[in-house]
């Protein structure tokens, strides 16, 4: 992993990109404090979304049935009155 101070990654972008895009993992910093990293982008990131909103709906057709009151209930348990 390489460390780039944020001055250095304005002025070095596109080639900081590039490093990326090989699959070097970037970490920015700002006075040595780690502020950002740079790593590349999945390509089946939009995949992994839409399996979770397929498994989100899902979740909700099977808890279809139960009532509102059950719901509030489950939510407020533990809390301290």
């Amino acid at each position: 992993m390489k460390e780039v101070g944020a001055c250095e990654a304005k002025t070095h972008l596109p080639h900081l990109l590039r490093e990326v895009e090989a699959g070097q993992t970037i970490v920015i910093t700002r006075h040595g404090k780690p502020i950002a990293r740079l790593v590349a982008a999945r390509a089946d990131d939009k995949t992994d979304v839409r399996e979770a909103i397929a498994r989100i709906k899902a979740a909700r057709r099977e808890r279809a049935g139960i009532p509102i009151e059950e719901i509030i209930a489950s939510i407020h348990e533990g809390h301290r009155d």
